[in-house]
C-alpha cells in the first residue's frame, strides 16, 4: 500500500528576524520545517551579514511574493568611510583610502541628501543579479571581471542618525531593489573617502516591522494557523 504525501494546510505570513550569519533561503528552510513543509516562499532577500525582517510566505500566500516585494523598505545601516572593500561591506577584502582631513557633519548631510529621489545605482559585483544567466557574486568570486548593470532605484529619504569619523549610521527608505551596500560605497565615494557597510538591519518591509518579527529560535517549535498574518489585500 502507497503512503499518501501529507501536504500542510497552512496559509498565511510570518515575519522573521534574520539573524547574522543566516541566508534568506537558510531562514525559509527553517520555517518550512516548522510548518510541516507547508510550501513556503520569502519576499526580499538579506545578505547573510545583514539582519532584520524577512517576510515568509505560507501556502498560497506565496503568490503575494511579489506584491510584497514591491513594498517600500526601511533600514538602518553604519558605513564605514575609512575604506572601499571588494564586497561593498565587511565581508570583503578591504581597500584603505588616505584621508588627511575628514569630512565634517554638514558636509556628510549634504552629501547623504544628493541621493534621494531616483538615482542611477550599480549593484555590487557580489550581488545575486543575473549576468549572463549566472549570478555575479559566482562570477566575482572565480576572479572574473563583472560589469555590472546600471539600474535606476528610489531612495525615499536617508536620515543621520549619528557621525563620528571614519562611523556613519544612517536610516535609509527606499524602494524596490535599492542596495545599501551600494548606496554606502557612493556615499564615500561623493565624498572622496571609503564606504563599505560595516553593519546592515532591515526594520521593515511595508507594515511588516521588526515588532511583529520572530526571532530564528522560535522556529524550533511548529507553527500553527494562529500563527500567521493574513494574506494582504
Amino acid at each position: 500500500m502507497s503512503r499518501q504525501k501529507v501536504v500542510s494546510s497552512l496559509c498565511g505570513l510570518i515575519v522573521v528576524d534574520k539573524p547574522v550569519g543566516m541566508s534568506s533561503m537558510d531562514v525559509v528552510r527553517r520555517v518550512r520545517r516548522a510548518a510541516g513543509k507547508a510550501k513556503t516562499g520569502h519576499a526580499g532577500t538579506l545578505d547573510p551579514l545583514a539582519t532584520g525582517v524577512v517576510i515568509c510566505c505560507l501556502g498560497k500566500a506565496t503568490k503575494s511574493v511579489e506584491k510584497l516585494m514591491g513594498q517600500p523598505k526601511v533600514y538602518q545601516t553604519m558605513v564605514d568611510l575609512s575604506a572601499f572593500t571588494t564586497t561593498d561591506d565587511l565581508e570583503g577584502e578591504r581597500q584603505e583610502v588616505e584621508v588627511a582631513d575628514p569630512p565634517g557633519l554638514d558636509v556628510v548631510t549634504q552629501a547623504c541628501n544628493k541621493f534621494v529621489g531616483e538615482i542611477e545605482q550599480t549593484p555590487p559585483a557580489f550581488s545575486a543579479v543575473h549576468i549572463n544567466g549566472q549570478r555575479a557574486y559566482k562570477l566575482a568570486r572565480r576572479g572574473e571581471q563583472v560589469d555590472m548593470p546600471i539600474k535606476t532605484v528610489r531612495i525615499d529619504s536617508i536620515e543621520v542618525l549619528s557621525y563620528t569619523w571614519p562611523m556613519l549610521t544612517l536610516t535609509v527608505a527606499c524602494g524596490r531593489g535599492t542596495y545599501i551596500r551600494s548606496l554606502g560605497r557612493d556615499i564615500g565615494k561623493k565624498l572622496n573617502v571609503g564606504g563599505h557597510l560595516a553593519s546592515l538591519r532591515r526594520t521593515a518591509v511595508g507594515g511588516y516591522t521588526l515588532e511583529k518579527a520572530h526571532m530564528i529560535d522560535r522556529f524550533e517549535s511548529p507553527i500553527t494557523q494562529e500563527d500567521l498574518l493574513p494574506i494582504p489585500e
